[in-house]
């Protein structure tokens, strides 16, 4: 029983205590006590305040609460920029965000709340997301087939070791809805392995020179040079015309082991929250709508590089029967890339200004705003 419970269940007896005898105000002291299992001198106690006032009085016992309803609007509001990061992530870039919407008068909380949030801890602001609601999506299917080239491209064993920027994973994501049959999109993803760098692409079906000319423009974007891609065995990025492309341009193609799906761990997942929480599982097969999911594509490249911080594994050892992983500082994309001495100066400029014009919620909102343009009469 709470102290809530105990006190409505007091005030119920609050007019007969009153109007009654020393008799009958014995009586109700003995059955109260039974019920609510508080002490003689505690109840007579409680009947005296509430002879004061009018309604049941407020319990000020314990600490009082410190980040209030404020706080916690404010933190959502952060959170809901970020798409939903674990606080974990969000925690380290909270401050880069308050300090932009600040800049661009797009924060209206308080100077007090903005403290009291920029101070939490990293446990409170676990708590308070965990109230926060999440979005579920449905299973999807794997479309990934072997290739004949698959004795020409090597396969590469082991985790990474540390490679330079711009070697990384790619895959391909299917939009095609509750059926494989006709035409439907495919997402291309690369990531780095050094700078957590992404880039998305999109294009009908998964074509060979399709795929081709996506890595293409994604190279394009990308601030450092490609060195390295490293696909799983799908006919896509297994085939001539990417492997040829790859040889005239100086890019080392590799390829994971076929069932392994753990050589892809960051691919893997991000696969999921980069895309399927972004797109969900529509079925894409027109190019007005295919033209839109590249304009989003277009914005949120933008915005995961430069404002949403990941973690690296850097250790993991058996403790026992179970495994113990060991993560760096959260850092987005462009501040690993700022860090990283293997990269030009120049480049790091380049990215300074671009950081300097950006905005998380605008981005944010602009995702949003396409997203709803998206699912418009999409099919499942």
């Amino acid at each position: 029983m709470t102290m809530a419970t105990k006190h409505e269940i007091v005030g119920e007896f609050r007019e007969q205590y009153y109007q009654g005898d020393k008799e009958k105000k014995s009586e109700i002291l003995d059955h109260l006590e039974v019920v609510t299992r508080l002490k003689r001198k505690s109840l007579i106690k409680r009947f005296r305040l509430l002879q004061t006032r009018r309604s049941f009085w407020q319990d000020g016992r314990g600490r009082p609460e410190y980040y209030g309803a404020d706080v916690t609007a404010a933190l959502k509001e952060v959170y809901v920029i970020s798409r939903g990061l674990c606080a974990e992530r969000l925690k380290p870039i909270v401050p880069e965000y308050v300090g932009i919407l600040i800049r661009t008068h797009d924060w209206k909380h308080r100077e007090e709340t903005t403290g009291k949030l920029l101070s939490m801890s990293l446990g409170t602001m676990k708590d308070r997301i965990a109230s926060f609601g999440r979005t579920k999506a449905g299973g999807g299917r794997s479309l990934t087939k072997p290739s004949d080239l698959k004795e020409i491209i090597p396969i590469r064993r082991g985790p990474w070791d540390n490679p330079p920027p711009g070697k990384g994973e790619i895959d391909t994501v299917a939009h095609c809805g509750g059926t494989l049959f006709g035409n439907f999109a495919y997402t291309v993803q690369y990531t780095d392995v050094a700078a957590i760098w992404t880039l998305l692409g999109a294009q009908m079906n998964k074509g060979q020179e399709a795929t081709r000319q996506t890595i293409a423009k994604m190279r394009s974007r990308l601030p450092f040079p490609l060195a390295g891609l490293d696909p799983d065995s799908g006919s896509e990025f297994v085939n001539w015309h990417v492997k040829n492309w790859c040889d005239e341009n100086g890019i080392e193609l590799t390829r994971i082991r076929p069932y392994h799906k753990n050589d892809h761990g960051r691919i893997e997942q991000k696969n999921y929250t980069n895309v399927r929480k972004l797109t969900g599982y529509i079925r894409i097969e027109t190019g007005a709508r295919l033209e839109i999911l590249q304009k989003i594509y277009s914005v949120y490249e933008l915005y995961v590089n430069h404002f949403l911080p990941s973690q690296k594994c850097l250790e993991k050892k058996r403790v026992g029967s179970k495994y113990q992983k060991v993560y760096d500082e959260p850092k987005t994309a462009y501040q690993r890339v700022l860090e990283h001495p293997g990269i030009k100066t120049e480049v790091k400029e380049k990215l300074r200004l671009e950081h300097a014009k950006l905005n998380p919620k605008t981005l944010q909102q602009k995702i949003d705003a396409l997203r709803t343009e998206l699912f418009r009469g999409a099919k499942m």
